[in-house]
């Protein structure tokens, strides 16, 4: 399959397509290692729920700050190389984390969420300007690469505590691939790099695209999906501890959950490119995580199967959401920088609010002395997904407009 644009210049497709995946691995195990090991850090540092969730919502808010500001930087440096720089951000991050101190465990969050806001970013217009052909595919793609990368992260977790001899020490392993997806992609990134023409400069330093309906639209989109994954990622092993489960057996139980978003992100936005129908599916996986919401709250471990089934219905509604929200922009944008511009607003917003959720949801559970409330309101935020969803509808055919007011040609649609 080729997926490669006009702008490879003699590098193979294989070969950047390995390097957006290398990076994107990075871009949520740093994240996932954390919350298997709340309990842990709070026994250590002595912290209450809030403020072991203020370190997920930190380093989720300096993710939004990273988005916004991610179009211009990398208007400013080249997309190819700010991308690496990125990631380079959340390799010293984690390498910092590797102190044991609640303010080094803040601070290092912070970095490692701006490297990740920016990185999010700029890899949406890489693979809109070198890897537009299938940008749905190529989409899923990395997002499961994503994946992957908070799958190991949330399983080794607390068995590498052990063995390093402490939490710390565990968090501070996501430096290794970091450094190594840096090193891996800054040749690549070298051959590839598109001058900055100071019409893009420009375009890129204009305010985001705000007053655009599809844009807002993509950002309510994204801030229910992504308080609906960051959620569950910061409270899912916690919750389930509360139920009686050891801490290395909830650790278990969200790299399932990690692991059953692989399949749903891999497959769904590529079969809404190519039957056009992005409505559809992304009713159809929303839907699953709003009902294993539910069935946590009301039932968390039924008889014979436990939490298995609501883990993998959260798992396909998750999955599917954040690359389909990208997708979407990519399809319905002309070039890497308007993809870049709208994603940027879409996963700002979207960070926004998915910052709110950890510290909201333990702050409800510290208020309440129990979860329903924290989980009443990731419900909350599939109903907003699901009325973005709605507004948002099927993506566009010729004669549709994009995102900046153009007309879609029926050469720019993606083809089957």
């Amino acid at each position: 399959m080729n997926v490669a644009g006009p702008a490879t210049r003699g590098v193979s497709t294989r070969v950047v397509l390995f390097g957006v995946l290398a990076l994107a691995v990075n871009l949520r195990a740093a994240l996932a290692g954390y919350p298997p090991l709340i309990e842990t850090v709070r026994a250590d540092l002595g912290v209450d729920a809030g403020t072991a969730g203020l370190v997920q919502s930190g380093a989720v808010l300096m993710m939004a700050v990273g988005s916004f500001v991610g179009p211009m930087i990398g208007a400013r440096l080249g997309r190819e190389r700010a991308l690496g720089w990125s990631v380079g951000l959340i390799a010293l991050g984690s390498l910092v984390r590797g102190v044991p101190a609640l303010a080094a465990l803040i601070a290092a969050s912070l970095v490692i969420g701006l490297g990740i806001g920016l990185a999010g970013v700029l890899l949406t217009g890489v693979v809109k300007h070198h890897l537009a052909a299938r940008a749905g595919a190529v989409t899923g793609g990395y997002v499961v690469s994503m994946m992957v990368g908070a799958t190991v992260a949330s399983a080794l977790g607390v068995p590498l505590a052990i063995a390093l001899g402490g939490w710390s020490f565990s968090l501070a392993v996501w430096t290794v691939p970091a450094v190594l997806a840096v090193a891996a992609w800054t040749p690549i990134a070298r051959r590839i790099a598109e001058p900055t023409s100071a019409a893009a400069a420009a375009g890129a330093r204009r305010a985001l695209p705000w007053r655009d309906p599809f844009a807002r639209r993509s950002a309510c989109y994204q801030a229910g999906t992504s308080m609906m994954f960051y959620g569950w990622i910061t409270w899912l092993a916690p919750y389930y501890e509360g139920q009686g489960w050891s801490p290395q057996h909830a650790g278990v139980l969200l790299a399932a959950w990690s692991v059953t978003q692989i399949p749903s992100a891999l497959v769904v936005p590529a079969l809404a490119e190519r039957r056009r129908r992005w409505r559809f599916w992304a009713s159809t996986t929303l839907a699953c995580g709003i009902a294993g919401t539910v069935g946590a709250i009301l039932l968390p471990q039924p008889p014979g199967i436990g939490p298995w089934l609501w883990v993998v219905l959260l798992g396909i509604g998750v999955g599917a959401g954040f690359p389909l929200g990208l997708a979407v922009i990519a399809w319905r944008t002309p070039d890497g920088h308007a993809s870049a511009a709208t994603s940027g607003l879409a996963l700002g917003v979207g960070y926004v609010a998915a910052a709110l959720a950890p510290l909201v949801m333990g702050l409800l559970i510290d208020l309440t002395g129990g979860y329903p409330a924290a989980l009443a309101l990731l419900v909350a935020a599939g109903l907003l997904q699901a009325g973005a969803v709605w507004r948002i509808g099927d993506h566009p055919r010729a004669g549709d407009h994009s995102a900046d007011g153009r007309t879609v040609s029926p050469a720019s649609r993606p083809g089957p």
